[in-house]
C-alpha cells in the first residue's frame, strides 16, 4: 500500500513555481479522465469533450493526499447529471484526494477548463500562494485553495466560494461516483470497502446511497 501524505506549513513562495501539486478531490482522481484534461478529447463516462493543455504530459508523479475540510456533493451537473464534488477547507474532517505534480501551466490550463474558458494562458497564482485563498470569478470552480505544501511544491486546487452549509446538497449520479471511486483505488491506499463507506458518508450522498451501493458500482463492468 502506497503512503498517504498530507500537506504541510511552509513558506509562501514569492514567485510563481515551476510546479504545484494539484490536489484532485472529484473525478481528476482517476487518472483516464484527467488524461482528457490534459490530452484533449471526450472523457470516458462522460458527454464532455475537452481542449486539452498546452502541455499534454501526464503528471510528473500522483500521490494519494489527505486534506483538512470536506467533501460534499451539489448543483448539478451538465456532464454526469447529479451533484458537482466541492470541496470546503474550512469544514470539520479529512479528505480523501490524490496529488498530481504538474506545471502551473498544465494546472492553469486544467482549472480553465473546469472553469469553461478556454485554456492557454497562465492564472494569476500568487493571491493564493500567498494567502492560501484567492477568488478568480463567481463561477462553480473558481476560487482557488493552496492548504499548504508538500515535499517543496505548493498545493493547489479549486471549488466554489461558498461554504459547504451556503448551498442546497444534491446526490452525484452513479457514472460519477464510479470514477471517483477508481480514482481513489488507483491510489493504492485505501481499500474498496473503506472508500464506498467514504463517499457514501459525504454530504449529499449520506442518507442516498449506502457504502454497499457504492462498492457495487465499483465492480459493475
Amino acid at each position: 500500500m502506497s503512503e498517504i501524505h498530507r500537506v504541510q506549513a511552509g513558506p509562501r513562495p514569492s514567485a510563481p513555481p515551476e510546479r504545484v501539486w494539484y490536489a484532485a478531490y472529484g473525478s481528476n482522481t482517476h487518472t483516464a479522465r484527467l488524461r482528457s484534461y490534459l490530452t484533449g478529447g471526450p472523457a470516458p463516462g462522460g458527454s464532455r469533450t475537452y481542449l486539452g493543455c498546452r502541455d499534454p504530459r501526464m503528471p510528473l508523479r500522483s500521490v494519494a493526499l489527505e486534506l483538512p475540510g470536506s467533501v460534499y456533493f451539489a448543483t448539478e451537473s451538465l456532464v454526469w447529471t447529479g451533484g458537482r464534488a466541492f470541496y470546503d477547507p474550512d469544514a470539520p474532517g479529512r479528505v480523501r484526494a490524490r496529488a498530481h505534480l504538474v506545471t502551473t501551466g498544465q494546472f492553469s490550463d486544467i482549472a480553465a477548463q473546469e472553469m469553461y474558458a478556454p485554456p492557454g494562458r497562465d492564472l494569476d497564482l500568487a493571491p493564493a500562494l500567498t494567502t492560501g485563498r484567492a477568488r478568480l470569478g463567481p463561477g462553480r470552480y473558481e476560487t482557488l485553495v493552496c492548504p499548504g505544501e508538500m515535499d517543496g511544491f505548493p498545493v493547489l486546487t479549486f471549488t466554489a466560494p461558498w461554504a459547504m452549509t451556503e448551498v442546497e446538497w444534491n446526490p452525484p449520479s452513479a457514472a460519477y461516483l464510479r470514477h471517483l471511486t477508481a480514482g481513489l483505488l488507483e491510489a493504492d491506499t485505501w481499500d474498496l470497502p473503506s472508500i464506498a463507506a467514504y463517499l457514501a458518508g459525504l454530504p449529499g450522498a449520506a442518507g442516498q446511497w449506502t457504502a454497499e451501493q457504492v462498492r457495487l458500482l465499483a465492480q459493475r463492468p
